[in-house]
């Protein structure tokens, strides 16, 4: 979402700003704002007249709205929560629509999240349970938000990409701390990520890798349905483009058991994923391990496989590098 996510409710912008951002018209912000003003004022946007235009300008002025050869006599400002609003009332603009993607996401991350309702504790256990939000946090929230900056930085790209670095390890490590107290106490996680992967349907599997997909940073991450687009067959199960910009495709297999991806299903995706307008990064995610010959073809393609053991460290909360 560009810088918007960064912009603290407390901070407001103006009408240029705004237009900016959409890469629209002030104009075009102007008769948006006619149009819904009793929606855009409850939800923070706001006309400055009299004495509170004068602090506003006063608090404001070196910092973002320069200098004016005449006095204004009034002042249209907005809050996140209205540029939110403008960007689900706007139509003409590519931003906006990034904006309402984000939004989607979000939505539907928090969906599918389960409710938090523990019974009360013993100490341990509650920093144990610290360490998981403290990793939820920088998993769900912190790193995507680098990867959004990222995207769109220039001059400061590498120091970007050097500090999520940093936060990736810190999570890695709270993981690994997290995994390693619960062997200690008998508990056996790697199995109940397990238990979870084998009771999914092939259908849910496609959603769980479609989520982990959103939970390390890709947008547009969308489950196909069977048999669609251009007469490709079921080669591709999701699509989506990572924070950077990279076009992802993934297909994912189900199997239990003794079963190994063939090297036929690898040859199908391969060339599904070649079909498609230069995919960056194909992705073949299973619940099995990988034949000899189709890890052989994968190679050869530049088809990124994850087998069962790669699936679950990823399910547990690791970040699949693919993807970074």
């Amino acid at each position: 979402m560009k810088a918007l996510s960064l912009l603290p409710d407390g901070l407001h912008v103006t009408t240029a700003m705004v237009a900016a951002y959409f890469q629209v018209t002030a104009e075009a912000v102007r008769q948006l704002t006619k149009r819904h003003r009793e929606e855009l004022e409850a939800n923070g946007m706001t006309v400055l007249r009299g004495a509170d235009l004068r602090e506003f300008e006063s608090d404001n002025m070196s910092l973002s709205l320069a200098s004016y050869p005449q006095a204004r006599r009034s002042l249209t400002i907005y809050s996140r929560r209205a540029v939110l609003n403008i960007a689900m009332l706007l139509r003409d603009s590519e931003v906006a629509r990034q904006v309402r993607v984000y939004l989607l996401d979000m939505e539907y991350l928090a969906r599918t999240q389960p409710v938090d309702n523990p019974a009360p504790t013993a100490p341990a256990a509650l920093d144990a349970h610290i360490d998981q939000r403290i990793t939820h946090i920088l998993g769900r929230t912190v790193v995507p938000m680098f990867n959004a900056l990222i995207a769109t930085s220039g001059e400061h790209r590498r120091e970007l990409i050097e500090l999520r670095g940093d936060i990736e390890n810190v999570e890695r490590k709270l993981c690994w701390h997290h995994k390693r107290l619960a062997t200690l106490e008998g508990d056996t996680p790697a199995d109940d990520v397990r238990s979870k992967l084998r009771a999914m349907t092939w259908r849910a599997f496609e959603h769980h890798v479609a989520d982990l997909l959103r939970r390390d940073g890709c947008v547009d991450v969308v489950v196909r349905q069977a048999r669609i687009d251009r007469g490709i067959d079921r080669g591709i199960d999701i699509t989506g483009r990572t924070a950077d910009g990279r076009t992802v495709a993934v297909q994912c297999k189900n199997r239990s058991g003794r079963w190994t991806v063939p090297s036929a299903d690898m040859q199908k995706f391969a060339g599904a994923a070649r079909a498609i307008d230069q995919v960056d990064v194909a992705l073949f995610v299973a619940t099995s391990n990988f034949s000899h010959e189709s890890e052989a073809i994968a190679k050869l393609s530049g088809v990124i496989t994850v087998n069962r053991d790669e699936l679950e460290a990823w399910s547990a909360g690791v970040l699949l590098k693919a993807l970074q």
